[in-house]
């Protein structure tokens, strides 16, 4: 996740060489980015494929998707732009015709100017209305308000836990049901830190904000769904970049990464193999690639980032 650092002036692509080489980004290539934020990532693949490289880039968020199309007006055809999540980036794929692509980018992180927005209540920094949604038009997709203010006490405990891995949940759950109608991040955050008291530099509402713009989007859900359809439109040779920023996140993406490599996910007490599963990946990393010192100096809000990266293989292949 990244945290509420101090205010920066314009959205910087964390990890940028590493992941344009770990893409291996060539000209003519077809690339997707699934998470296209502020563009930055996209603007470096396009210039690095050039002259005819194409990229699709897809954002739930219609203002990240606006702003993107803006920065990237001057690639013209070379560049897609679909404001959809990328739960159903296999629809979108499908719709470009473009065929296989040689590679996948997955930046979970969200964009500096998002969190920055005193309106999008992301931040505790700002005094916003408790909304946290990437799509606020979404009709089924409920502002952190309604959660905040009508889950049971044990459900919301489960939640911040959960989602937050915060261990004083019950507390912060049982202080939140009793201060209700909570409206605002103000009143949220200081109603967390009257609860909980948490040395160190992270404000003791980081982790309760993490679990409710994670609960309020589904973005676990999304990105379980997501990655099984970035594996299907890879070509053989293709990559698969995510990079995450909380555990949570880069758990779900090392285990489906892990799973595809192997031949058999039968259950290990399994006397023989009734699955019929077939290796799709190769990881190319084993450790994941973190930022350096000066990325990191130069930009606070990569301190957490994690690169993972696969290799499509072709089906039934071994490892």
């Amino acid at each position: 996740l990244m945290g509420d650092a101090a205010p920066v002036t314009k959205h910087i692509p964390v990890l940028l060489r590493e992941t344009i080489d770990g893409l291996n980004v060539r000209p003519g290539g077809l690339y997707l980015d699934a998470t296209l934020g502020g563009g930055g990532h996209t603007q470096a693949i396009l210039s690095a494929s050039a002259p005819d490289g194409r990229v699709l880039g897809l954002d739930r968020d219609p203002e990240a998707a606006a702003r993107a199309a803006m920065r990237l007006a001057t690639f013209g055809e070379r560049v897609q732009i679909r404001p959809l999540s990328f739960a159903h980036l296999g629809a979108a794929v499908a719709a470009t015709e473009w065929g296989l692509f040689d590679g996948v980018l997955f930046d979970l992180g969200y964009s500096s100017w998002q969190i920055d927005d005193p309106q999008r209540g992301f931040s505790f920094r700002f005094d916003a209305p408790l909304d946290m949604r990437f799509n606020p038009a979404e009709a089924e997709t409920p502002p952190a308000a309604t959660l905040i203010n009508e889950l049971p006490v044990d459900e919301l405990a489960q939640l911040i836990r959960r989602y937050g891995e915060e261990p004083h949940s019950r507390r912060i759950a049982q202080a939140i049901a009793a201060a209700r109608p909570i409206a605002t991040t103000k009143q949220l955050a200081e109603l967390i830190a009257a609860t909980i008291k948490r040395r160190g530099p992270r404000h003791p509402a980081t982790r309760t904000f993490q679990a409710l713009r994670i609960a309020v989007n589904q973005e676990l859900t999304a990105l379980e769904e997501a990655l099984p359809q970035a594996v299907q439109i890879l070509r053989p040779g293709g990559r698969l970049a995510v990079i995450t920023f909380h555990s949570l996140e880069d758990r779900i993406v090392k285990q489906f990464m892990k799973r595809e490599q192997r031949a058999c996910i039968c259950p290990p007490e399994a006397p023989i193999c009734t699955c019929g599963h077939r290796p799709t990946l190769r990881i190319v990393n084993r450790k994941p690639i973190t930022p350096t010192a000066d990325e990191i100096a130069a930009n606070p809000r990569s301190r957490s980032a994690k690169l993972r990266l696969a290799e499509r293989i072709t089906e039934g292949a071994t490892r």
